[in-house]
């Protein structure tokens, strides 16, 4: 078959396809055209091929990426004042498809007796992962007397972002309790007490250098204040899960995924011991949802999750696309749930381990965003940190430069659909919810808001 392609089609090189385009565009500086300036700094070309991308950084792109193929459907419950509710709705999710939990403890103040027993009954910790957004230091020491034995799953809670979120709890006092956690739990490995995200970067509008420099100088950070905590940096990097959410700008995002192993790998290694697999936790982004088309935002999860597990991410979370306004329902809980579900049952994206590999589009935007958050973060460390660019004000500056450029855009002519475009109001809508930290260091924003006044 290969010979008599071979024989029908003579081989055709970059440049011929080059002078095809122009011939059929009629216009010899149509390739100019359209080359994209992206919002990282970098322009992408609209066409590559193999010759464009070196064997050595194919290599080294690739030896980073994941080995074994499938991630978990990993829907989160709010584990608000009816802890039964949430006990049932995490028990339907996980009778319908999904294969791990996240609960989202964080308007807890504190854990009455029983508390935490109500909320997982029911639920066998020791073969379903179940990862906690709390910020009390009693969660571990409950969960050990609930669960003696070896668990799964994790905290996806980090110092720095818990800072950036409340204005008022030190970095420094989170790290002690994820500390005294990891010691809690070093007869489970699978469990996963230290983390880093992205998300309060990526709400405040970062570009994908952003998010990926700003998750690796937090990260830092929280070492350096585990460290100081007691914990040796051997143990956090064997407990590290990295949280990032992914947007809608489909090939750049799933590249955004893929950097951060590469990354991963630069970064872990500077501290001269082994350096783990990394463990990714992806989300789709409340960034980017409309409030008052919440149907749309049905599309941008879609696209959203998909890229997550192209770009190889082992936890996959989809927001019900009723999500910024609060009132998630059954329906739009087994809608996001089911997104991954489609994935894995009909798409077969859990076959592969790494599907991008070998597309020179995406092979190249992977190492040119490599280069531009190692950059990024390099820059923010020589200037003392996120924490201390957080103090000076830097870091805020450069979001909000990120976050009016995205604004400028749609304002000429980019286009989302539901916001700016294609709108058809649905109805009465709930208003959006506010953000929950109104004390927050960096603004918790939605790109749509602007334009739903």
């Amino acid at each position: 078959m290969t010979s008599l392609f071979a024989d029908t089609f003579a081989p055709a090189t970059k440049e011929d396809w080059l002078q095809q385009v122009r011939k059929d565009l009629k216009d010899p500086t149509i390739y100019e055209v359209l080359r994209w300036q992206t919002p990282e700094g970098f322009v992408l070309d609209p066409y590559y091929t193999a010759g464009d991308v070196s064997p050595q950084l194919l290599s080294a792109n690739q030896a980073a990426q994941k080995r074994q193929p499938g991630w978990l459907n990993t829907p989160e419950v709010a584990a608000g004042s009816d802890i039964a509710a949430a006990n049932r709705q995490a028990r339907e999710a996980l009778d319908k498809g999904a294969d791990a939990i996240v609960f989202d403890l964080t308007t807890q103040n504190g854990f009455p007796a029983g508390l935490l027993s109500r909320l997982l009954q029911g639920i066998k910790l020791s073969d379903t992962p179940v990862y906690f957004r709390s910020l009390t230091p009693d969660l571990l020491p409950d969960l050990r007397r609930i669960a003696p034995y070896q668990l799964k799953g994790g905290l996806l809670i980090d110092p720095v972002t818990v800072y950036l979120q409340t204005g008022n709890v030190p970095a420094a006092t989170t790290a002690g309790t994820l500390a005294e956690a990891t010691r809690l739990t070093a007869d489970s490995p699978q469990f996963r007490s230290v983390c880093a995200g992205s998300t309060v970067f990526h709400n405040a509008g970062a570009t994908a250098t952003q998010e990926l420099a700003f998750l690796l100088s937090s990260l830092a950070d929280t070492y350096d204040l585990l460290t100081e905590a007691g914990l040796p940096v051997e143990q956090a990097l064997d407990k590290t899960m990295l949280s990032v959410s992914v947007g809608t700008s489909y090939f750049p995002e799933i590249a955004k995924l893929r950097a951060l192993r590469v990354l991963w790998y630069r970064f872990a290694g500077a501290y001269g011991v082994s350096v783990p697999q990394p463990f990714i936790h992806a989300q789709t982004s409340t960034f980017y949802d409309a409030a008052v088309t919440p149907y749309t935002n049905l599309l941008r999860a879609t696209t959203e999750a998909m890229a997550a597990v192209a770009g190889g991410a082992d936890l996959l979370t989809v927001h019900p696309y009723d999500t910024v306004s609060g009132t998630p329902d059954a329906f739009s809980e087994r809608i996001a749930r089911n997104v991954s579900v489609l994935l894995k049952e009909e798409a077969h994206l859990d076959k592969v381990a790494d599907p991008a590999a070998g597309a020179w589009y995406i092979e190249q935007a992977t190492d040119l965003l490599v280069q531009s958050a190692w950059a990024l973060f390099v820059t923010t460390e020589q200037q003392g940190g996120l924490l201390a660019g957080i103090a000076s004000g830097s870091i805020q500056a450069q979001l909000q430069a990120a976050y009016d450029a995205r604004i400028a855009a749609m304002h000429n002519g980019s286009i989302m659909v539901g916001v700016n475009k294609f709108r058809f109001d649905e109805g009465d809508q709930p208003a959006p919810r506010q953000p929950a930290y109104p004390n927050a260091l960096i603004p918790d924003r939605r790109l749509a808001a602007a334009f739903e006044q």
